[in-house]
Formats: structure tokens, C-alpha cells, sequence
């Protein structure tokens, strides 16, 4: 689904980035200070999994 306001895609792909980022350094306080981060934000957190998968390896 493509999203309407590029502000808040803008701040989606930074939170995918930033997660698939913690996840290469196994790091969990990371991941849950974002998750946190995008419930603030109003961004369900699934979407931050879901970048995740599509992000390529580092």
C-alpha cells in the first residue's frame, strides 16, 4: 500500500532502517526503544518487522 504522506513514510522507512540495523546487532534494547518510538508515533510496529525482512544484508 503506498503511502499518502511522505512525512510518515519518510519516518517509516527510518524506523525500518534503524530496526533491520538492531536486528544485525542482535541488539533487543534497540528494537524495543524503537517499537516504543513508533507507538509514540503512531506506526503499528509490525511495520518495522516487515521492513526488516526486506531490508538487504549489511
Amino acid at each position: 500500500m503506498a503511502e499518502a504522506d511522505p512525512r510518515r513514510a519518510t519516518l517509516i522507512a527510518s524506523l525500518q532502517q534503524r530496526y533491520a540495523e538492531a536486528c544485525r546487532r542482535d541488539d533487543g534494547e534497540a528494537k524495543q526503544a524503537l517499537f516504543k518510538e513508533a507507538v509514540y508515533l503512531n506506526i503499528q510496529p509490525d511495520l518495522l518487522e516487515a521492513g526488516a525482512d526486506a531490508a538487504p544484508p549489511a
